[in-house]
């Protein structure tokens, strides 16, 4: 009897604990490691050498790229895209030899997407459908919808959930996006 298609498709040189649940259709490609206690949810992608720590959470359809370590206290729900080389930190203060290590947790609502290299410094929430622009440092909260870009990051538009972008800050957005026409008023805080 063959491999199961409903079933996770997992690399021989992958290392999946025992106690990590991997959803159906999902593909974990070489290298990478999941940590006992991780849950990956179904239809995801998780690249090459990428690090899913004990506790997180990986919610359906999600996409992490090649060379992401998602550290303790980081959840992702459905349809997160995480660029190549990101990086989550999860304790503010931390020392090699520190005794009083605390998990900070990091939420990245459903949609968004994190461009690669950029880092995101835990305790924050990336709101849906937002955007972290490539080598970003992202210091605190990305709104919905919301386009975050330098170093630190600074909030300068807003973009569709196709990800296009809707409108600069400041600037009256359209009434429908002009990629793929979607009510765009509504995405757009007053």
């Amino acid at each position: 009897m063959g491999p199961d298609p409903a079933g996770p498709a997992i690399h021989p040189t992958a290392i999946v604990e025992e106690g990590a649940v991997v959803g159906a259709r999902t593909k974990v490609w070489h290298r990478s490691h999941l940590r006992s206690g991780s849950r990956i949810g179904a239809d995801c992608t998780i690249g090459f050498a990428v690090y899913v720590d004990t506790g997180v959470v990986v919610g359906d359809r999600c996409k992490i790229q090649n060379h992401v370590s998602l550290y303790q206290g980081v959840v992702l729900e459905d349809d997160v895209f995480v660029g190549p080389g990101v990086a989550f930190t999860n304790d503010r203060y931390p020392r090699a030899s520190s005794t009083d290590w605390e998990v900070v947790p990091t939420m990245v609502r459903s949609g968004a997407s994190i461009g690669a290299n950029a880092t995101i410094v835990c305790g924050v929430e990336v709101g849906a459908w937002s955007m972290v622009g490539a080598g970003a440092i992202l210091t605190r909260d990305a709104p919905a919808h919301g386009l975050m870009l330098g170093a630190p990051a600074r909030l300068t538009g807003w973009v569709c959930v196709c990800g296009r972008p809707l409108s600069r800050l400041g600037e009256v957005p359209p009434q429908r996006c002009p990629s793929c026409g979607r009510e765009a008023i509504a995405m757009v805080p007053a």
